[in-house]
């Protein structure tokens, strides 16, 4: 009986602070995105033709998001019956949007006006013995396109 009131209580837990935690994430990045709405950034392998006369570099962003106690939980019984596993895919989500975000303030902090040809990697990192997720890392890449000197 305690054991089950053990795994109750850290369920609880585990979906009270994930949740709180999930919020404050989404709520900076809404905040972030707002902010550098004007950055530009793009899948395009091309670059548009206004941009042949800037300077490029590669700009980066990754994140590293943990998964939940309340989370993982709920991934492991939806195994059982198959099927989204949609408990996860707000972390990844959260993980891609944020590596986004840190690509983007890069390239802003270097003065760029672009971001084209934006590429991701994801792993997932810090599995419990094998069981369930444990974190996800997300890179983000391009190349950012900075105005040339004297333009």
């Amino acid at each position: 009986m305690e054991q089950l009131i053990f795994v109750l209580v850290m369920l609880a837990l585990g979906y009270g602070f994930g949740r709180l935690a999930e919020q404050r994430h989404y709520k900076s990045i809404h905040e972030r995105e707002d902010a550098l709405r004007s950055l530009l950034v793009l899948p395009e392998k091309t670059p548009p033709p206004q941009y042949l006369n800037h300077n490029s570099t590669l700009v980066t962003g990754s994140v590293v998001i943990s998964v939940d106690y309340f989370k993982t939980f709920v991934a492991a019984l939806r195994t059982l019956v198959g099927g989204r596993v949609s408990s996860y895919e707000s972390l990844l989500d959260r993980a891609r949007r944020e590596a986004i975000l840190r690509m983007q303030e890069e390239a802003a902090a270097q003065g760029a006006e672009a971001v084209l040809n934006l590429k991701f990697e994801t792993s997932r990192i810090g599995q419990n013995g094998q069981q369930g997720l444990g974190s996800v890392e997300v890179l983000a890449y391009g190349t950012a396109f900075i105005p040339a000197a004297g333009r």
